[in-house]
């Protein structure tokens, strides 16, 4: 398992009076760890090398567009999203003239926390229902980055509901108004799983498509594409791609392939 060193530090160093003010701080917990698939801190790490060709792209064609809120989804579970999303989100927030917010809305599925190792009393889901859930308590920020992961506790709710809520909107808003230097990546779940993504997604300023190769079917690529629109698909992510030259790790080593308009 791979552990971050010197992680605890308030985001007030990171967006001093922002529009998500004070997102907290990671407990300095000894048994804190990192998924090992978590890769995209590292840039001396091979297999980072696919979401940094990633990341450039992305921000290009945000540059382009002017967008913001990028949500990342498939067409179907286990092609690999959340893991898609949480080195994006890593490797956008080695940047140091980027400030990058990661947010897990696959309310009901939800691994976010359990990629960044964090143990969390409450997460976007409490924030959604209830009121009195501070935002500053549930986000945290990764020291030695410009990232602040937002998580969720998977719970069995009416999440169609909270797609739709004042109080969703409300988090959008703030997150729009973070400024020109931020990226805000969001979590969503699978398009077929149900109507979440397609709900989510018409807040957002585009999506990202991650498919599996050999399982994810050209049938279901169009099928998410025609229930995501109007939303612009900025890009598809060939998870798992095999048949790259020199890439023993079958993440993307085939570059012009992993992402495309």
């Amino acid at each position: 398992m791979n552990s971050l060193p010197n992680l605890p530090r308030s985001v007030h160093e990171l967006a001093p009076g922002g529009p998500l003010p004070g997102v907290g701080e990671v407990a300095e917990e000894p048994g804190l760890e990192l998924s090992p698939k978590l890769v995209g801190f590292d840039s001396k790490d091979a297999r980072s090398r696919s979401f940094n060709l990633l990341r450039a792209q992305l921000i290009k064609k945000l540059a382009e567009t002017g967008g913001q809120l990028v949500g990342v989804t498939s067409p179907a579970p286990h092609a690999g999203k959340s893991f898609v999303a949480s080195n994006l989100a890593a490797s956008l927030g080695q940047l140091p003239n980027k400030r990058t917010f990661l947010i897990d809305l696959d309310l009901r599925r939800a691994t976010i926390a359990q990629i960044f190792g964090l143990d969390a009393s409450e997460g976007i889901t409490e924030y959604l229902v209830d009121d009195s859930v501070e935002l500053q308590k549930i986000g945290r920020h990764f020291r030695e980055s410009n990232l602040v992961v937002y998580p969720t506790l998977p719970a069995p709710v009416n999440s169609a509901e909270l797609m739709v809520s004042e109080r969703l909107d409300q988090l959008i808003a703030r997150a729009r108004a973070l400024g020109d230097d931020a990226i805000v990546i969001v979590d969503l779940p699978p398009v077929f799983a149900n109507d979440d993504a397609i709900l989510a997604a018409e807040k957002l300023d585009g999506v990202l498509v991650v498919v599996e190769q050999g399982v994810t079917t050209k049938k279901q690529l169009q099928g998410a594409m025609q229930l995501l629109h109007p939303t612009p698909i900025l890009g598809t992510v060939f998870n798992r791609f095999k048949g790259g030259s020199g890439d023993p790790y079958g993440y993307g080593g085939k570059y012009s392939g992993y992402y495309s308009e």
